[in-house]
Order: C-alpha cells, then structure tokens, then sequence
C-alpha cells in the first residue's frame, strides 16, 4: 500500500506572506512630486490663473478695445478694479485677454520647439556618425545667430504677423532641445532592450517612436515646463521692443510696455500686469524644478 506523504508546515506560516508590490516609475514620480509644497503650490497657481485668463472674458460685458477716452486713466476702483489706460480701456479686462495671448504664445511655442528637437535630437543621436556631428554642426551655426536680428527680418520680408511669433519662437527654442534628446538618445543607444529591438528586425523609425522618445520622456517633459516661461518671457521682450503682438491686440508684453511708458503718472498701469507676469513665471518654474526632482531615477532611492 503507498501512501502519501505530509509535511507539516512550522507553525506561523500558515498563510504565505504576501509579495511586496512594485511601483511604476510614473507613480513613484507623482509621489514625489506631490510631496513638493513648492511645485504643487505652482501648479495651483498656475491652473487659477489660467482658469481666470480664458474663462473670466466670457463673463466679462466689455472687449479689450472699448475705449472711453473721456474717462482715460483712472486708478482702481469698485466699477474698474484694476483701473483705466490713458485710453479709458479697463485694465482687468485686457489683463485677462492678454493672459490668452501670452500663454497661447508659451504653449504652442513650445509645442513648436519640442515636436522639432525631440525629433531632430533623436534622428542625431540614433543614427550617429558623420550625420550626427553634421545635424549638431547646423545646431552650433544657428546658435550663434543673433535672434533679435532674426525676427527683424522676419518682420520685414513678412510683416507684423501674430502667427510670426510661433515660427521665430520656435525656430529658436527647439535648438536646446535637441541637444538635450540627442544626449538621452545616445546613452539609450547602447541598452540591451534597443540591441533586442535591432536583433528583431524593427524598423529605425518604430524603434525611434516606440522606444526611444518614449524612454526619454522625462526630461522632455521637464524641459517643457521650464521652456514655456521662457517662451512667455522672450514674448514680453519682444512685445516690448514692438515686435510682438500689435495694438489693440492685448497680450502681457504689450501692457508691460504701456505701463513702462506710463509708469510715473499711472503706476498701476505696469504693477499689475508685471505680477500676473511674474506670478505665472514662478508657478511654472516652481512645477518645472519640482518635476525634475521627482523624475530623476536618483530620487527614487531616498
């Protein structure tokens, strides 16, 4: 006759312990970053501001054009909170529209300049060799290209465009970027799980879109946050040299502009519009310092 035989289990180990689960790098990220009072109190901030630049028009009974030129610049009060321009235009009401501007101006700006140097920094750094010096050989050339004489002559040859400020914009700032991918590119270049994807036969431009720009998404978005403010920046510098948005046009560059001119007779023409400015700059650098922290791998270890 067999038997089976039964091993007693010691006692306590009755119920197996449970795994310790993992973490995704995305969650541990999220975290960290919430754990940040700076970064999640700029991005507070910069959802209010924003929130009050494209939703508070619509209940607003007055355009940034209306003028009252009998009124003119009158300080702050119960019916203007913000106060008039010298042409009687309330300041809240253009402070609002020209918010739509600027940020409309940092956002697709960026856009702009990432979609080209996350693509161009890729190519570079994928394919290497003498196409990768050549492409960063093109990015030192147009580095040392004096950008305000640029957008002169953009200026010049095509006119006051708005749509202008996207392509001087971005033909500039995607050029940081490029580099910055092309280094991630490089150092991914030699993982084993790209050598797996060759060995497989993918396609160059597959292993580019699918692993590539995927794994290198952490500083890209890094980047992005601290490229939109300098976008909004580099729009007031050239709004206030009269490159930028044209009259009645209102953006944050132009009111800045107004208000510098005006600034000893009516103060409250340059204050307001240079903190909402200011404001929306710190919150996104705060955001951009706080998602570099918690996306670095290095982090994850304290």
């Amino acid at each position: 006759m067999s038997f089976v035989p039964v091993v007693e289990e010691p006692a306590g180990t009755a119920a197996a312990e449970p795994a310790e689960q993992g973490t995704s790098l995305w969650k541990d990220a999220w975290h960290r970053l919430a754990k940040n009072k700076l970064a999640v109190s700029g991005a507070i901030l910069l959802i209010v501001i924003t929130a009050a630049a494209f939703l508070g028009p619509l209940f607003m009974s007055q355009s940034y054009e209306t003028q009252n030129l009998e009124l003119g610049a009158t300080p702050p009060s119960a019916q203007h909170w913000l106060g008039t321009d010298t042409l009687g235009r309330d300041m809240f009401v253009r402070l609002l529209y020209g918010g739509q501007v600027s940020m409309a101006v940092g956002l697709c700006a960026t856009a702009v300049a990432l979609t080209i140097g996350v693509i161009y920094g890729t190519v570079a750094g994928f394919i290497g060799g003498k196409v990768d010096a050549l492409m960063m050989r093109i990015v030192d050339i147009m580095f040392a290209l004096p950008f305000t004489v640029f957008v002169i002559l953009l200026m010049v040859f095509f006119g006051r465009k708005f749509v202008l400020l996207f392509a001087a914009i971005g033909a500039v700032q995607w050029l940081t970027m490029a580099r910055i991918v092309r280094g991630q590119v490089k150092s991914l270049r030699r993982m084993e799980f790209i050598e797996a994807a060759e060995a497989l036969g993918l396609p160059k431009h597959k292993i580019i879109f699918r692993h590539m720009i995927p794994n290198a998404l952490g500083p890209i978005i890094v980047y992005a946050t601290l490229t939109v403010p300098s976008v909004m920046l580099l729009e007031a510098f050239l709004s206030f040299l009269g490159l930028g948005v044209q009259p009645p046009m209102s953006s944050w560059g132009v009111l800045i502009k107004e208000g510098a001119e005006n600034m000893e007779e009516f103060p409250w023409m340059l204050i307001f519009p240079g903190t909402a400015l200011a404001l929306t700059l710190f919150s996104l650098n705060f955001l951009g310092d706080g998602l570099r922290d918690a996306l670095d791998p290095r982090a994850s270890k304290d």
